[in-house]
Order: structure tokens, then sequence, then C-alpha cells
């Protein structure tokens, strides 16, 4: 069997169990399974980095490889360019990001010395999946390097258009440096599209059909994979935490209040003061849930040091305070923000307390919290999931009250709808989306992709040196070509 090589931004930590935010609540189950490398930043942040060796550690069947950065490499790499250009870049928020080639320079001399570490570490026969928007140029630094491996490339974010994408003269390089991959993964249909769309703009690809272009001498196949959960799991840890001391606190304080509940990251892409605009506008038209309802919003802090983060938390800041003044009453205030993260189990008890669960980006790739909302409900007396219709769940789960978070009129009519749904229909509209999740795992979507590896990788064509690399420093030793590639090899 082939051994996989994972390589992401950051890897989680052995003693964790590797249970370190979302991707890896996404891969941990195939890589406990499977086994492999795990490879790519430590999370540590050191002077010396450039200087101090691959760190090794095992867990079971997995390894763990990781460097650390340098504060320079921290600072331009992962707060400026992934994180103030290519996140609201790809979610299509151009005028959020703040360009500077620099930064451009350190994001792609970080992925040629990931890559010139990766290298030594790898054998004949590895299957390599790269993770999301941190690593977009490492495809091509690890065929500069004589890599012939099969390489798989998964976005979990959105990829905008072109004419979005246009806002920062690198992102053309990076196109084409996804083209070295042998195949490439998105969360939806539209992500998809856009990707062909900008392979033809920006680097002349070929499409030889809908998934699959020639670059120069290459073929390379796209997919569209949506992240999933393990819906009976997190359904089961719902119904446990139901009775926790946290959750009946939190029903104890609302007292006869309906809640409504929002949990995310505090990101500018989550919508969170447009959520917030609709709820004022459903207190505003339906004043008999003054008093009556409560929204719950929980908005983990994150990237503190990127400057559109800390904006967004001065705007929260002050209009949960305008709303609480305007429309609250000395027993009752209509908005309760906290924005500390919990814990995914009192989260799951929270969500299965709630009878709106809004989940309302801007923009996202899939987004998981809507079907953990979902997964999380009493089969008898659910909740309702408001979701908006820019989400990448929502081409799943079409039987939540879809909405245009922009419109702060249709959300209050979602959550007006939501609170005043009957029973009959709020089951109907469940048992709908249950369906959609039920069934579907994070180990079957990582064994799906490895197995379109396996299958892409008998049509890719080794491609010739990437010139973009030409100038940086540091190369690193080549790999040798594989004498007896068996990358065909039936995934167990």
């Amino acid at each position: 069997m082939n051994r996989l090589v994972v390589v992401s931004n950051r890897v989680p930590r052995p003693e964790s169990g590797a249970h370190a935010g979302g991707l890896a609540v996404a891969l941990d189950g195939l890589m406990e399974r499977r086994g492999g490398l795990w490879f790519g930043w430590s999370g540590d942040v050191s002077p010396t980095a450039t200087q101090t060796p691959t760190r090794m550690e095992s867990a079971g069947a997995i390894d763990f490889a990781t460097i650390d950065l340098t504060p320079d490499e921290h600072d331009r790499y992962y707060n400026n360019f992934s994180n103030g250009v290519l996140w609201p870049l790809l979610h299509t928020l151009p005028e959020l990001m703040r360009y500077d080639r620099a930064d451009a320079r350190v994001y792609r001399s970080v992925n040629a010395r990931l890559a010139a570490a990766l290298v030594p570490l790898l054998r004949p026969d590895d299957l390599i999946w790269l993770h999301d928007y941190h690593l977009m140029a490492m495809p091509a630094a690890l065929r500069s390097r004589g890599v012939q491996n099969p390489i798989g490339f998964f976005l979990h974010i959105p990829f905008a258009s072109p004419d979005v994408l246009g806002a920062a003269s690198e992102v053309a390089t990076l196109v084409r440096d996804l083209l070295s991959a042998d195949l490439l993964g998105f969360q939806t249909d539209n992500d998809l599209a856009n990707f062909v769309a900008s392979a033809q703009s920006y680097a002349g690809a070929e499409v030889i059909d809908a998934k699959l272009l020639k670059f120069g001498t290459r073929r390379i196949r796209l997919g569209v994979f949506p992240v999933e959960i393990d819906s009976r799991q997190f359904a089961s840890t719902a119904a446990e935490m139901a009775t926790s001391e946290p959750a009946i606190r939190l029903r104890r304080s609302l007292d006869t209040e309906t809640m409504l509940l929002g949990i995310d990251r505090l990101d500018p892409t989550k919508g969170i003061p447009q959520r917030l605009a609709g709820y004022r506008r459903l207190l505003e038209k339906h004043p008999q849930w003054n008093g009556r309802a409560t929204l719950v919003q929980i908005a983990a802090t994150s990237r503190q040091e990127v400057g559109s983060y800390q904006s967004l938390r001065a705007i929260l800041d002050a209009e949960a305070g305008r709303l609480n003044a305007d429309l609250g009453e000395p027993d009752w205030q209509p908005l309760r923000l906290v924005a500390r993260a919990c814990s995914r189990e009192v989260g799951a008890a929270y969500m299965r307390s709630a009878r709106v669960g809004l989940v309302t980006p801007l923009r996202d790739g899939m987004n998981l919290v809507a079907k953990e909302f979902v997964a999380a409900q009493d089969p008898e007396n659910p909740g309702v999931l408001v979701l908006s219709r820019f989400a990448g769940a929502a081409q799943q789960l079409d039987a939540a009250l879809l909405v245009n978070p922009h419109d702060a009129d249709m959300v209050a009519d979602a959550l007006h709808s939501g609170l005043t749904m009957s029973l009959a229909e709020r089951k109907s509209r469940w048992q709908t989306l249950w369906n959609r999740i039920e069934d579907r795992t994070p180990i079957a979507w990582g064994r799906s992709f490895v197995a379109a590896l396996l299958r892409t990788a008998t049509i890719a064509a080794v491609p010739p040196l990437r010139q973009s690399f030409n100038n940086i420093q540091q190369m690193g030793p080549a790999m040798p070509a594989p004498a007896n590639n068996t990358a065909r090899e039936r995934l167990n």
C-alpha cells in the first residue's frame, strides 16, 4: 500500500492525539487507520528556524515531521500573505486584503523551504496530499526538485473568479503552480468552475473536459470532494452532553427565553455583523420576540495579528453594545456575545438546545458548523437551520432556510419563520437534512480523494522544472525518479 504523506500548514501535536483544528478533525481517522507521514509547520516561531533540522515524532501509525518558522516568515507568510491576502481574496472579499510583494516573496520562499525539507523524507511510492491556501506554491516547488510522486492538492476554502483574483498579481503565478499537481480538489462545483476559468485565463490551460485540464505536457484531473463530519458520532455527543453542567447552566440562565445560536470563529468572512443586523431587524419587525428570544453568539477570536480581524472585533463590540442598549430591557438582553471558544462537545450541547441555528457566512468553502447543527438536533424536537446560500454546505443542505446574509430583511424573515415553524415542518426539514449527511464521514471523504489520486496518477506526465523557482536559494537535494512507481496499487 502506498504511504500517504499529508502536508498542511499546521501539524497537530502527537501528544494531543492529532485533534487540533478543522483539518485534523477531517483527517484524523484516515491517518490513524492508514498510517503515514504528516508534515508541515510545528506552530513554533524561532529566530534560528532556518538552521533547525526537521523535528520527527511518532504516535501510533503516524509519523509527524515539522519545521519552525522565523518571526519574519510568520509575519509575512502566515499573517500578511496567507491570511491577509489569500484568505480574503479567495473568499471574494478583496477590499479586506493588503497586498505587498515582499510578503508574496516570503510566502513563496516558505513554500520552497517546506518542499526542500520534505524531499529527503519521501519514498518512491508515496502519495503526497497538500492542503489549503497556505501551500498553493508547493506543487511546483516539489516538481522543481525532481519529485515525480503523485501530488494531490485540496482547497478547503472557496476559489474566487478570475476577475477577483486579478486584485493580487501573485495569484496568476500561484494558479500555474497548482497545475503541477496531478489532482486538484475543491469543495463545490462553483469553486471548480472558477479554477478552470482562472487556469485558462492566467495559465493558458486547455480544457479537455469539465474535470480535466491540459497544461504543457501535463494532464490535471479536477474533482469536487465536500468535506464531511462524522454525523452519527456528533449526534451521540450532543445527546450525551445535553445533560452536562454547561448545557444545564445555559438553559437555566435563559429561563423561558427561546435561544437562537451562532458559533463561529471571529472572522470577516463569517458575516457576523450582517447577522446582528438581521437579528435587530427581526426584533424591530416582530416586537413580540422582545423579551422572549435571545441570540447567543459565540465568536472565538483568531488571527489577532491581522488588521481586518482587529477591526472586526471593534465593530462587533460596538454593535453588540448598541443592540443591547437600544432594544434591551432591565431584565432582558437580546444578545449575548462571547469572544471565547467553547469545546466541540459543549458546542454540540448548545446546538441541541437552540431553536434556531444561524450559519450565515458571506462566503465559505463548506462550513462544517452547519452540518454539526443538523447532527446535534433531537429528532423529536429539532431546531431550524438558517443558512447562507453562499456557504458550500448550502448545496447539500438545501432544506434549511437559505438566506442572503447581506439582506437584513430576508434574514429577519427566516428567523421569524424558524421561531414560529410547526413541529411537523421542523421534523420534516430536519429529516431531509439528516438524510444528506447521515452516512458520510471524514474517513470516507479522505479515502475518496486518495482513491481519485491513485487513479489520476496513471494519466499524469512528469512536468518540466518550474522556472518560477529557479531563483529560490537553498533548493535542497532533488529526489531521484522512482524505479518502480506502484501508484496504481489498490487503495486499502
